[in-house]
């Protein structure tokens, strides 16, 4: 596919032939794809070159998704799913708010750094792609208000900096989205957020 992902084309384009794809089989091809994506970027890996190095049809590949541009939104949900429920796992385990809050922050770190720099730039200048980054940027934003205001309810924060805490927190990554910190920092999207992880773990604490 030479097209870019974005573009509009002159003609409707014709639906490709599908093969039937079992639901254990799709899931296995979506992970392959998935990481193809992350290490690359989208634009530059056509629907060809997937199926020549998964060593399947492009059949198979389109019972996953019907359209290259299917295949790109699927992998973008399909990484964000499973690193959110990666993230929430580590969380459970923890019992003190703060801690869940790092947790939660380090674990989001973690997963951007599964982007590369040209996955990260296809997915923020694609438009179905940058709004499920928007989509999963604004669900962070309030799981993290959520765990602050459990923190206040449980006097492990004080109620004032949680609040302030829990907008400082919406508005940093709303700029780490939109890539305006980014561009004033010099930092990834991953060491931001890590970054944030620990600004938050000195300034909520209740004083001792």
């Amino acid at each position: 596919m030479t097209r870019p992902v974005g573009s509009t084309p002159a003609t409707p384009l014709r639906t490709p032939r599908r093969r039937r794809v079992d639901t254990a089989r799709r899931g296995e091809l979506l992970a392959q794809i998935t990481e193809i994506f992350l290490a690359e970027g989208f634009t530059s890996v056509s629907v060809d070159d997937l199926a020549r190095r998964m060593h399947c049809s492009k059949s198979t590949l389109y019972g996953v998704g019907g359209t290259k541009e299917q295949l790109v939104i699927a992998a973008t949900k399909h990484f964000f799913g499973t690193e959110a429920d990666r993230i929430e796992h580590a969380v459970a385990e923890q019992d003190d708010p703060q801690v869940k809050i790092t947790t939660y922050l380090q674990g989001v770190a973690q997963a951007m750094r599964r982007n590369s720099p040209d996955f990260y730039a296809d997915m923020v200048t694609y438009a179905p792609t940058a709004e499920i980054y928007r989509r999963n940027t604004a669900k962070a934003a309030e799981r993290i208000q959520e765990m602050i205001d459990d923190g206040v309810r449980a006097g492990v924060f004080r109620a004032t900096n949680g609040t302030f805490a829990a907008q400082i927190v919406g508005l940093a990554l709303e700029a780490v989205q939109s890539g305006a910190l980014l561009e004033r920092t010099g930092l990834s999207a991953a060491e931001s957020f890590a970054e944030l992880a620990d600004l938050l773990f000195n300034g909520l604490r209740q004083a001792s």
